[in-house]
C-alpha cells in the first residue's frame, strides 16, 4: 500500500509521523512525507519521498507564544496569518504527494485538505493527532480551555466550540484557496460528520495511561501511545555531557523544544538561579549562547536526545509540548510544565492530575520562588516520583506505533468507494 503522510507545525508537529513514516515502510509500505522543507535537513529521510512545505514554522511558533498565547481566538488570528500566504502552495504540494497515494493520512493543520484530496480520489483517510480535538467529551474539556468547575455541558460545549471554530475557518480558507485555484475540486462535507458515508477515523498519539479513553468517545477514535522514533545506536554523548551527568546526583533536565520566545532567556536565568538556590545540578537543552557560561553546577548542550537526558535525570522542566511531556513522562521522573499555547495548558493541568508533576507554572507570572517550590517538590516528594516512576513503567510497555499500525490496516481493508456530492 502506498500511504502518504501530511503535517505541518514544529519539529514536534513533524517527529510522530516521520516514526509512523519508518514504522510504515518496514512494515512493507511505501511512504510519502509531506512536510516542512525547513526541517529536510533535520531529519533523517532515508526511504522516504519527501514533499518539502515552504514557510518557516518557526516564525508560527513564536507568533502563537508571543502574540497568542493562551488565548484560542488569537490563535486562530496567528495561525491564519501564516498560513494565508503558504496556503496555496501547501494544498498544491499535498496533491503532489497524494499523487499515486492508496490512503491519506492528516495532522491538524492539513484535515480538511487531507480530507478533500481523499474525497477526490474515493480513498480512504485517517486524521492522526497529538492531542485531544474533534471528539466531543465530558471526562475534560478542549485543551484551550480551563478545566472550571462548571460541569459536564460546559466540557462538551468547549470541544463544540474549538471544532466549530476549526471548522468554518477552514472551509473559509479553503474557498479562498479555491478561487486562486479553481481546477482544485469543491468542499465536500466535514470529515467527522456523523451518519455520513465514510466518517473520517481518529488516531490519537498519545499514552491511555496519560489520557483514558472516554467512554463517550465513538467507536472510530482510537488512542494508540505516542510515536516515538528509535533512538540512533550510532548517536553518542559529547564527553562533557557524559562527564557532567557522571561528576554527581542526577541533574534536573531543562528543555524548550523548538519554542521560540523573547521570554525564553529570562526563563532560564529563572530557572538557573532556581536550581542553584535548591542545591540542584541541571542540564540545559538550548543552542542559544546568550546562556554561556552558566555555572559549574549547570551544564549546557545544543542537542541531546530527550528520551537519552530524561532516563539520566531527577526530573524535568519544559514547555509541555506533547511529545516532549509524553517522553518525560515515560522516563519515569517527575515533570514541571511551563506551558506557553496550544495544548501546552492542557499537558500541564494532565501532569498535575496524575501526580507527577506540581500545577503548570504560566510563563508570565513565573518568580524564582515558584521555581524553587516546585523543583523542591519533584525532587523530594517521594509520593510524586514513585507515582512518575509507576507510569514510566507503565508506559514502556506501550508501542504506540505497531498500534497505530494495526489499526491502520484494519480500518482499510474495506476500501473507499463512494465520493460524497459537493456541499458547500
Amino acid at each position: 500500500m502506498e500511504i502518504t503522510l501530511l503535517t505541518y507545525g514544529s519539529q514536534g508537529d513533524v517527529e510522530p509521523f516521520l516514526a509512523l513514516a519508518r514504522g510504515l515502510i518496514d512494515a512493507g509500505h511505501r511512504v510519502n512525507l509531506a512536510a516542512p522543507e525547513y526541517y529536510k535537513e533535520r531529519i533523517n529521510i532515508s526511504g522516504i519521498e519527501f514533499f518539502g512545505y515552504p514557510g518557516n514554522p518557526q516564525q508560527l511558533v513564536k507568533d502563537l507564544v508571543d502574540e497568542a498565547g493562551r488565548n484560542w481566538a488569537d490563535m486562530i488570528r496567528s495561525v491564519s496569518r501564516f498560513v494565508i500566504p503558504l496556503a496555496s502552495a501547501v494544498v498544491n504540494q499535498s496533491w503532489k504527494a497524494s499523487e499515486n497515494a492508496d490512503l491519506i493520512i492528516h495532522s491538524f493543520l492539513l484535515t480538511s485538505t487531507g480530507f478533500e484530496i481523499a474525497q477526490e480520489k474515493s480513498i480512504p483517510d485517517i486524521s492522526a493527532q497529538t492531542f485531544p480535538v474533534f471528539s466531543n467529551t465530558s471526562d475534560f474539556p478542549a485543551p484551550v480551555f480551563p478545566d472550571l468547575p462548571l460541569g459536564n455541558l460546559y466540557r462538551r460545549f468547549s470541544h463544540h466550540f474549538v471544532t466549530q471554530t476549526f471548522k468554518h475557518g477552514s472551509n473559509i480558507l479553503y474557498r479562498w484557496i479555491r478561487k486562486a485555484n479553481p481546477d482544485l475540486p469543491p468542499l465536500t462535507a466535514w470529515p467527522f460528520q456523523k451518519g455520513s458515508d465514510w466518517q473520517t477515523p481518529i488516531l490519537y498519539a498519545f499514552s491511555p495511561n496519560v489520557i483514558s479513553r472516554p467512554e463517550d468517545w465513538p467507536e472510530n477514535v482510537h488512542i494508540t501511545g505516542y510515536w516515538f522514533s528509535q533512538r540512533s545506536s550510532s548517536w553518542k554523548p559529547q564527553k562533557d555531557l557524559e562527564d557532567f551527568i557522571e561528576a554527581g546526583p542526577l541533574p534536573v533536565a531543562v528543555v524548550f523544544g523548538s519554542t521560540r520566545s523573547k521570554k525564553i532567556a529570562r526563563i532560564i536565568q529563572m530557572i538557573v538561579e532556581a536550581l542553584l538556590i535548591c542545591n540542584q545540578r541541571g542540564v540545559i537543552v538550548t543552542d542559544d549562547q546568550i546562556f554561556r557560561p552558566l555555572n559549574p553546577s549547570v551544564c549546557q548542550v545544543d542537542y541531546v536526545p530527550y528520551d537519552w537526558l530524561f532516563e539520566r535525570s531527577a526530573a524535568v522542566i519544559h514547555h509541555g509540548g506533547a511529545g516532549t511531556t509524553g517522553k518525560g513522562l515515560q522516563a519515569g521522573v517527575p515533570n514541571i510544565l511551563i506551558p506557553f499555547t496550544s495544548d501546552q495548558p492542557f499537558w500541564g493541568d494532565q501532569v498535575f492530575k496524575l501526580g507527577v508533576g506540581p500545577k503548570p507554572l504560566a510563563p508570565g507570572r513565573l518568580t524564582v520562588n515558584k521555581l524553587v517550590n516546585a523543583i523542591k517538590a519533584v525532587t523530594q516528594d517521594q509520593n510524586i516520583r514513585n507515582r512518575a516512576r509507576l507510569l514510566g513503567a507503565e508506559m514502556e510497555k506501550e508501542n504506540g506505533i505497531a498500534q497505530a499500525i494495526e489499526i491502520i490496516l484494519k480500518l482499510t481493508k474495506t476500501p473507499k468507494t463512494t465520493k460524497r456530492s459537493e456541499h458547500y
